[in-house]
């Protein structure tokens, strides 16, 4: 029996279905080009997979942060006014309004699930950057998904910290399945620093999660990412874990 799916949109999004409830992370479905944020921008380089339209009712949102356009943008937003529940930062709770719900760091919310069972779901920490550069990329949050018969699941959204991932390890490892935001993305705004897992980092978090699966995220469709799904393959290999490794192709999914 199926407890557990992923379907991966295209860039930070995906769709997870546990429990008989379904999932949306970090919604992106505008079409190619560049996106202003302040006096930069940010390249798109290919659409998404699947179309609101396609990825039909979903139980909550899970957004990592607002505040940039490579996790939340035009049609993401739109798509937010749709559905029952969006779980996020303070910040973004602020500046969106309902249906935005802040989850506070080791807090958590319970979904009831069709078959009488809970999903709880907790957030954790997440630092977009280096040391010292929140004040500059902002306040996001990741989640771990978790409940009886279920396999736990954890959403790491923009984290650059194997010290944050070390953290929640502490807490809730191991971890079945990893959702893992990669790519070490780059840009002028800390140009001495990576704003999400490198890929050899990813590797390491999932031996550091004790994680039996691993899907990564947000690794592609951006021009700021400057390791692709080639670089993951290599650095999963390099350490013995390939076989936890499911880079999956825009539009297909993964069933446990």
């Amino acid at each position: 029996m199926t407890t557990l799916s992923i379907r991966y949109v295209g860039g930070p999004t995906a769709v997870i279905e546990t429990g008989g409830l379904r999932l949306l992370t970090d919604p992106t479905f505008d079409e190619p080009g560049d996106y202003p944020i302040g006096a930069r921008k940010l390249t798109k380089t290919a659409g998404p997979a699947l179309r609101p339209a396609e990825i039909g009712a979903v139980d909550a949102v899970l957004l990592s942060h607002d505040q940039h356009p490579d996790n939340l943008d035009t049609a993401g937003r739109a798509f937010l006014g749709g559905v029952p529940l969006v779980l996020s930062t303070t910040a973004a709770r602020e500046r969106l309004g309902d249906p935005v719900r802040a989850l506070p760091n080791w807090e958590h919310t319970v979904l009831d699930r069709p078959d009488g069972g809970e999903l709880r779901i907790t957030g954790v920490p997440a630092q977009h950057g280096p040391d010292g550069s929140e004040h500059l990329v902002g306040e996001v949050t990741g989640f771990i998904l978790a409940g009886e018969g279920l396999p736990t699941v954890y959403v790491s959204g923009d984290n650059a910290s194997p010290a944050v991932v070390a953290a929640i390890a502490d807490r809730f490892a191991p971890v079945d399945v990893a959702l893992l935001f990669a790519g070490a993305a780059r840009t002028p705004l800390v140009p001495d620093g990576n704003l999400t897992l490198t890929s050899r980092q990813a590797a390491e978090a999932a031996a550091v999660l004790g994680a039996r699966k691993v899907v990564p995220v947000h690794f592609e469709h951006w021009a700021h990412f400057t390791e692709d799904g080639t670089a993951l393959a290599e650095a999963f290999e390099q350490v013995g874990a390939a076989d936890r490794l499911h880079l999956l192709k825009p539009g297909s999914a993964v069933r446990w």
